[in-house]
């Protein structure tokens, strides 16, 4: 009877069903105990497969996300804003802006809560099944301007360009070249109406021109990432600040 079970676990994975295969003489001890019928046991295999391979593909694009650090949407505390309502929160859980590909500007000084927020939306969105990338401002300057030079930063890129959100943390903390404004500017033309964006930034769309140095660069910019995008200021004092912790 094993080696007949065993025959069966390679036919399974033959037909790449490789998590059914490995569960399988579980499922036949179940089927055998609960007498299920023909249709109630293929269900349960079928059913096994699909949730184990779903578990695997959520990993896969948890992994590939590179959050700097996991927060949920129930973990970012509404107390300490006055610029969010509940239902507004609410609404950005749902995620109806990222399928019709809408972009979140969250704005405000640093420690109101704005990267928190960012992958918070980041997390879910991969929970309902999206491609996501976390990329902070600095790193992805980088990633740009070795693109040509490195694997890493080809491979990097490659998926920011196919994600379905793309997290741009830090947006504008520092001036840019006109050549990294020049780079930047064509990755934000290559996302547009591909994918959403959540940017953050302490620094306002009409200073971004500061820090680009090219009023064309900068209007073009705008005009991809302000087409559908909902900004949220977040002016509020440092949550890192008002819950400090000190050593006496």
């Amino acid at each position: 009877m094993s080696e007949s079970i065993e025959n069966l676990q390679e036919y399974f994975k033959q037909l790449r069903l490789a998590e059914a295969a490995s569960e399988l003489p579980k499922l036949l001890r179940k089927a055998e105990q609960a007498s299920w019928t023909y249709r109630e046991f293929v269900q349960e295999i079928v059913q096994f497969e699909l949730l184990k391979r779903e578990e695997k593909s959520r990993e896969k694009r948890m992994k590939w996300a590179k959050f700097p650090y996991l927060k949920t949407v129930n973990e970012f505390d509404l107390s300490d804003q006055t610029s969010l309502s509940q239902r507004q929160l609410n609404q950005l859980e749902e995620m109806s802006w990222l399928e019709q590909q809408y972009n979140l500007i969250l704005l405000g000084p640093p420690g109101v809560g704005k990267t928190h927020l960012a992958i918070a939306l980041g997390i879910e969105a991969i929970q309902k099944g999206f491609q996501v990338v976390f990329v902070p401002m600095g790193e992805l300057i980088t990633l740009l301007k070795t693109r040509e030079y490195t694997r890493k930063s080809q491979v990097q890129l490659n998926r920011i360009e196919a994600s379905d959100l793309v997290i741009i943390d830090d947006l504008m903390y520092m001036a840019m070249d006109q050549r990294e404004a020049n780079l930047f500017f064509h990755l934000i033309n290559h996302l547009y109406e591909r994918c959403s964006l959540i940017l953050t930034s302490n620094k306002s769309p009409d200073q971004w021109g500061e820090l680009l140095g090219d009023d064309g660069i900068t209007t073009a910019i705008l005009d991809r990432l302000l087409h559908r995008v909902e900004i949220i200021q977040m002016n509020e004092d440092s949550y890192r600040m008002k819950h400090r912790q000190t050593m006496f």
